[in-house]
């Protein structure tokens, strides 16, 4: 077993694999052959909004992972029950997306089914029961960490596990762009599929460059937390979408979809002429852009020389620039709702240039990522809590594997 290696807290982890096959059992019967998966969370380290412009980013697997049950079952049928969400059955004679389910398990094993198929797979039926132990809203992409153990499920059933972390995650972002209806960047599909502290460089989506690191907090005396300082995401897709559009309407100036291939120079030199065609806003998210995606390719650096002072500089740069620059640390439409800036501020006072903070995700509400001495952790939980709440404190232990069948 790989549980001392994955979980902080492994030795309870026997008990929930073993409550989820009795909950197997229970659903589907007794007397299956079945395999066991495990597909863990993500966080994103650095690159704020910059995969959607084919720009560099850098993520980490987590302990809090998804797990799985599942048994072939002889059909073209697949049947998965998830604690918390609703079941989902999915006929594979049809792969075509269907609007109706939008927004729905259903959609995404039906996506990823049809990604596996376009690759020359031929994908069959299986019946699982999945329980999870990353919260949902959170950021940690708990729909990318389900959409790739359905995908490793598949591969190891029926596609003799051929196919690559990388081709998973592709399904995944399929699934999730075009019958799930959310569109979205390949990034958190890629850190769950691969695993452990990640490189990308996503300037061809259909071929990204990575690279594993295997840097750990903990070996330095450092640990890593997410802070949840509250704050609703409810009506702020319009001003998710705004980010992209923008940086988008820059590059479409240079006659570019995205800003990965456009010249920082070129931009500088022609700021004079952009300034009214497009918003000042689009402008410095621009910006921000190109400087975050500087930071991610020094911070990979960083983390292969394991300079703990380079790493805290980048990280705090970055959570600066997205207050600053790219402008996602509160929401237009609430003047009241500051929570994101408030954390940073705090963390800013109680780290004193001794640990790193950052807006996490997508922003205007939300949590921050901060990197601390193991010596500040108790007083900081202790402020940020009497502050935020308690229990909106949550250490991220990293995970050196990504989304796996676990070998008895």
């Amino acid at each position: 077993m790989q549980f001392q290696e994955w979980y902080e807290n492994a030795s309870v982890q026997p008990k929930r694999y073993l409550n989820l096959l009795h909950d197997f059992e229970k659903t589907f019967g007794r007397g299956r052959k079945v395999a066991l998966f495990s597909s863990p969370g993500r966080c994103e380290i650095i690159g704020n909004h910059t995969d959607h412009q084919h720009g560099h980013v850098v993520t980490a697997t987590i302990s809090l992972d998804m797990i799985a049950i599942a048994s072939p079952n002889g059909s073209r049928t697949v049947h998965v029950f998830s604690e918390g969400y609703s079941a989902a059955t999915v006929d594979l004679e049809d792969l075509a997306p269907r609007p109706k389910e939008f927004g729905t398990p259903s959609a995404l094993v039906r996506g990823i089914a049809a990604g596996l198929t376009r690759l020359g797979f031929s994908p069959a039926g299986f019946d699982a029961y999945i329980s999870s132990q990353i919260p949902s809203g959170a950021g940690l992409s708990s729909s990318a960490a389900f959409e790739c153990l359905i995908g490793t499920i598949f591969n190891s059933f029926f596609c003799d596990k051929n196919v690559s972390s990388v081709q998973i995650a592709q399904a995944g972002r399929l699934a999730e762009s075009e019958y799930f209806g959310k569109p979205c960047g390949l990034m958190d599909q890629l850190a769950c599929a691969v695993g452990g502290f990640v490189s990308m460089d996503l300037e061809n989506p259909s071929n990204p460059q990575i690279q594993q690191m295997h840097f750990l907090p903990e070996q330095h005396g450092f640990r890593l937390l997410l802070v949840n300082t509250g704050g609703s995401h409810s009506g702020l897709t319009s001003q998710y979408a705004a980010i992209p559009a923008e940086m988008q309407a820059v590059a479409a100036h240079f006659g570019e979809s995205a800003l990965r291939q456009v010249s920082p120079e070129k931009f500088w030199m022609q700021l004079a002429n952009l300034r009214g065609q497009v918003s000042d806003r689009a402008l410095l998210r621009t910006i921000h852009f190109f400087e975050e995606d500087r930071r991610a390719v020094e911070l990979t650096w960083a983390l292969e020389q394991e300079d703990l002072d380079k790493i805290l500089q980048l990280l705090t740069a970055s959570g600066q620039s997205s207050q600053l620059l790219l402008q996602n640390a509160w929401p237009d439409t609430n003047a009241e709702e500051r929570g994101l800036s408030l954390a940073l501020a705090l963390s800013e006072r109680l780290l004193q240039g001794k640990g790193a903070y950052r807006i996490h995700g997508g922003g205007f509400a939300g949590s921050i990522l901060t990197l601390l001495p193991d010596s500040l952790e108790t007083i900081y939980r202790q402020r940020m809590e009497a502050v935020f709440g308690l229990g909106v404190c949550r250490h991220l232990a990293i995970r050196s594997i990504g989304a796996t069948e676990i070998l008895l």
